[in-house]
């Protein structure tokens, strides 16, 4: 999943009504038009929307919003530095408090001055549950915020939080705005005023966002005065207008990628990402939640060759949510593809062969549907892969096209081909994916996966700040996944883009899933510069 991802409950909010775009490509005069030669304009194709733009809502919950500012906000190479605070917190010795001194002559887009007091509405209204914050058990650790003047806002923890600093890269919202109106389903949800480099200039659903540059940025005016994001929810139909120039840049599928390889106006970037292809094997099904069934589908799956042809190389097998050159990743828990092991599991566990090659325990037959979210190609590419190893072993998976309004409904008894993943620190993506205490919870641990020893370790490695102790929790988490793996993690995804040559500035970040909206070589389109004003 793109913008639902299983990553966290935020996720939920960037996708409750998934927006269709038109089967065919518009014309470059159409409405998503490419920015036609223009020295200040950019438009680029996305695959999803968010439902909200309101950071009390939960978008922009990880940075790089274009319309809001959070405390700190993450460089080129993830690493936190200074945005509405005019310098990295000062944390207290026993890690349970952050006082940040606020950047001083920054206004909203309305012209009001930002101040401390805006701090304090933007977490204690996401922090309040009659607020549909979906991302709420990422704050857990935050008791209360408080201001001291006009400059100066101290948040407090319940306990040691080791990654808190990063989750304080939220947007900040205006309290004299959206004070005044339901947060929930005011005008502010859609009609957003911020800190940050753009202003919002008109919101189509399911067809574009567009920005235009904040002239009162305390960054400075960017010099790409229009900004526009196409949503394009095919892959193929997002290629497709790529080509035609209806589009500036896009992300696409590397095997879409690579017809741009010949042309000369066009770049491509790769971006290294957390973000993986899962099938949740939902615990409540009689045959994807048997252990037997699990441990066989885990090595049956051929995760090298998914890279090699799917990916065309760029990405990587995966054997969890945490990709092999991470620190966290647990050594030894990497599964080799075994198809004769996966069959002797079975055997085992009393699956037998029936007449026609499928699998039967007890009058129950080896058998589950697979979704996939319908004109992702790369997630039917993945779904039909694995559903091909798996019935050399005996077990028939039958794969299935729909939106999410369609699948979600499903998702308690049938398996979904999904996605997550978040850089950073572990329990970003861990916890929301892994804890029962969330199972069931809109698009948070799909798959209902129930193992108190995972649960207990997740609680450990959030509420600690011992490097030693996180690792060894995360570590656990990752090996109970080789013994009782209620997702069958497939691979992880680098993320292509191609884009007019036609800028400078141009970078990625270690992405998360949820990309596109937020990532991509435009999530500092607010620094870049035309190459046509070189001289």
């Amino acid at each position: 999943m793109t913008a639902r991802s299983i990553r966290g409950t935020a996720a939920a909010v960037l996708a409750g009504t998934l927006a269709l775009t038109a089967a065919a490509c518009s014309n470059p005069g159409g409405s998503a038009a490419g920015s036609g030669g223009r020295q200040d304009s950019v438009v680029v194709g996305i695959a999803y929307e968010p439902e909200s733009l309101s950071p009390l809502l939960g978008y922009g919950k990880d940075g790089n919003s274009k319309i809001f500012d959070g405390l700190l906000a993450l460089d080129a190479d993830m690493k936190l530095r200074p945005a509405l605070a005019e310098a990295l917190p000062r944390v207290s010795a026993d890690g349970l408090t952050y006082t940040y001194r606020l950047r001083k002559g920054v206004t909203f887009s309305d012209g009001a001055p930002f101040t401390a007091r805006d701090v304090v509405f933007t977490y204690r209204t996401v922090l309040d549950p009659k607020t549909n914050y979906a991302s709420r058990a990422e704050l857990d650790a935050l008791e209360d915020v408080r201001a001291i003047g006009d400059d100066t806002v101290v948040l407090t923890l319940k306990y040691p939080y080791a990654p808190f600093a990063q989750r304080t890269v939220l947007g900040i919202v205006p309290e004299h705005i959206a004070g005044r109106q339901d947060v929930n389903t005011g005008p502010f949800t859609t009609r957003p005023v911020g800190t940050g480099p753009y202003v919002l200039a008109g919101w189509s659903r399911g067809e574009k966002i567009s920005f235009r540059a904040n002239p009162r940025y305390w960054g400075g005016e960017p010099a790409v005065k229009n900004f526009t994001m196409a949503i394009v929810k095919d892959d193929d139909v997002r290629a497709t207008r790529l080509r035609s120039g209806d589009l500036d840049g896009a992300i696409l599928p590397p095997n879409l990628a690579e017809g741009f390889a010949g042309d000369r106006t066009k770049k491509t970037y790769t971006a290294r990402t957390y973000d993986y292809r899962t099938v949740t094997l939902p615990t409540h099904n009689k045959v994807a939640g048997d252990i037997a069934i699990r441990r066989a589908l885990d090595i049956a799956v051929d995760r090298r060759a998914m890279v090699d042809s799917l990916l065309q190389g760029a990405g990587k097998p995966a054997f969890g949510p945490v990709p092999t050159d991470s620190e966290w990743f647990a050594k030894g828990t990497e599964r080799p593809h075994d198809l004769a092991g996966a069959r002797k599991i079975l055997d085992e566990a009393g699956w037998k062969p029936g007449p026609d090659g499928i699998r039967v325990k007890n009058g129950v037959r080896a058998a589950f549907p697979l979704w996939y979210l319908s004109g992702d190609k790369l997630r039917q590419d993945h779904a039909l892969a694995y559903a091909s190893d798996a019935k050399k072993a005996g077990i028939e998976i039958r794969t299935q096209s729909g939106t999410w309004e369609v699948i979600e409904p499903r998702m308690k008894d049938d398996a979904v081909l999904a996605g997550g993943g978040a850089p950073g620190d572990p329990d970003f993506d861990q916890y929301p994916l892994l804890t029962s205490t969330l199972a069931g919870d809109g698009f948070n641990n799909m798959a209902r996966y129930d193992n108190p020893v995972v649960d207990k370790a997740l609680v450990d490695g959030r509420r600690t700040d011992d490097p030693v102790r996180r690792k060894a929790a995360y570590d656990t988490v990752q090996r109970e996944l080789v013994k009782n793996p209620g997702y069958t993690f497939l691979t992880h995804v680098d993320h292509v883009y191609v884009i007019d040559d036609a800028w400078r500035g141009l970078t990625t970040q270690v992405e998360p899933h949820d990309h596109g909206l937020a990532s991509g070589p435009w999530w500092n389109v607010e620094d870049w510069t035309p190459k046509s004003a070189e001289k």
